[in-house]
């Protein structure tokens, strides 16, 4: 991004000429270049000749509309930011707006002030985005957690890198146990908030009623057994990161305020009507497909566009196939040292069950196997014998005879329950079901599980 404002061009399409008179003194008298537009081809024209940073566009013109333009400028200027100018308010036409590439979106009437804000957000983006195109791909410190040296992990270091070097919100996706929360303290610990705090928040593990309260804190006497004043978890966070996993858990209403905090930069204790602001990077987490739910109305739109300005996808471990056998020797040593014994070791039998394998449970899956295997082995070279009985099965994609799908699922099922040794509710949240559910599936199965 360039210095100073003087060499910032913005583009203001509008087909009032009194309006792009208004916009080209008010954004000239903070410093900037100002080009205008009467319409949507103008537009494109001047786009086509001049390098510009930012458009700002209004929604109804004629002929062709301000979405078409912020179409045209997503699909060719990957850096343009685009503000979205409308005096026909709607969450759907904003909502579609940001989709189709928009930054932001302003409401007619709006004050001077306002109109900077948005001004000033979408160049901090562009800032963001130009200085992460320029990061060197680095390989996470050892320290971070983060080993494999697959395709798909060096994508994910790549990433992290990226991520490292801005404020933008970001959104990890990937199945349970693969890594997660290492990539979010990864991308936390490469930042410049390294210095702060680093607060991760299992949404899902924290009953609905009581979730504003620990997000936000409370003042004493605001709910029964309040019984003194609290900060919350954004307060804890404050210059730092706020790692919320499993954020598909978190019911509409939640995602209303978590918007409205992303967006103000500021939160109210429960009880409290002031308002304080907050400095706090968000870094969310999911096992589910986001926007599938934003398609069936279970995960609010809006939200899911502010949180996920960075993606990163976290690969299944059955698709780091070389990857398995370097992760087993580090969760060896790990657990050698503290029973104090040699680390184990695999002979070519178990070498191949470990690859064969699908690991349902991931990363997680395996550390638990290798902890078991240390801690109850007599031997320290392990066999495809002392492997438990689930994992020697025919891989989950080979074909053998044919059988119902219900047969299949329930394989599958007691699988991932062995894997975890019967806790069901660590089973459901691999299977991506609740416990109900996964009763319902076993029952009629004879067993203890």
């Amino acid at each position: 991004m360039p210095d100073t404002p003087g060499e910032i061009r913005i583009l203001v399409v509008d087909d009032s000429p009194d309006t792009l008179e208004v916009f080209a003194r008010n954004l000239g008298s903070r410093g900037y270049a100002v080009l205008t537009a009467r319409s949507v081809a103008e537009a494109t024209r001047v786009l086509d000749k001049v390098a510009v940073d930012l458009v700002i566009t209004d929604y109804k013109m004629p002929q062709v509309d301000g979405l078409d333009l912020v179409q045209y400028v997503h699909e060719r200027f990957a850096d343009i930011q685009i503000i979205m100018i409308t005096g026909y308010p709607s969450i759907n036409r904003a909502v579609q707006a940001v989709r189709l590439g928009a930054t932001d979106y302003l409401e007619k009437p709006f004050t001077d002030d306002e109109l900077f804000g948005a001004v000033d957000r979408a160049l901090d983006r562009l800032h963001e985005q130009r200085a992460a195109s320029h990061a060197a791909p680095e390989t996470p410190s050892p320290e971070s957690g983060l080993v494999g040296e697959s395709d798909g992990m060096r994508e994910v270091y790549r990433a992290v890198a990226r991520a490292s070097t801005t404020v933008a919100h970001v959104l990890i996706t990937g199945e349970s146990g693969t890594g997660k929360e290492l990539v979010a303290r990864a991308i936390h610990y490469g930042s410049d908030r390294a210095g702060c705090s680093f607060v991760p928040v299992n949404c899902g593990g924290i009953p609905e009623g009581l979730l504003e309260s620990e997000l936000f804190g409370h003042v004493k006497g605001s709910f029964t057994g309040a019984t003194e004043s609290r900060i919350g978890f954004f307060q804890a966070a404050d210059g730092g990161t706020l790692f919320l996993d499993e954020i598909s858990e978190t019911s509409m209403s939640m995602q209303v305020k978590l918007l409205r905090v992303l967006q103000d930069k500021e939160i109210s204790l429960v009880g409290s009507s002031e308002r304080q602001k907050v400095d706090v990077r968000i870094v969310a987490a999911t096992n589910k497909d986001l926007e599938s739910l934003v398609a069936k109305g279970r995960f609010r739109e809006d939200l899911f566009f502010r949180l996920s300005v960075l993606t990163i996808n976290v690969p299944p471990l059955r698709s780091r196939e070389n990857d398995i056998l370097l992760l087993a020797g580090v969760f060896a040593q790990k657990y050698a040292r503290e029973v104090d014994r040699p680390p184990i070791r695999f002979d070519e039998s178990a070498i191949r069950v470990l690859k064969n394998y699908a690991w349902p449970g991931n990363v997680r899956e395996l550390e638990n196997v290798v902890q078991r295997l240390t801690v109850m082995s007599d031997r320290e070279l392990i066999e495809a014998a002392d492997l438990p009985a689930l994992m020697k099965g025919s891989k989950s994609t080979a074909w053998g005879e044919l059988r119902s799908l219900a047969e299949v699922e329930l394989e599958h099922v007691l699988h991932v329950l062995h894997s975890v040794k019967g806790n069901k509710t660590r089973a459901a949240e691999i299977l991506g079901i609740d416990r109900k559910t996964l009763r319902e599936k076993l029952k009629g199965h004879n067993s203890n599980e």
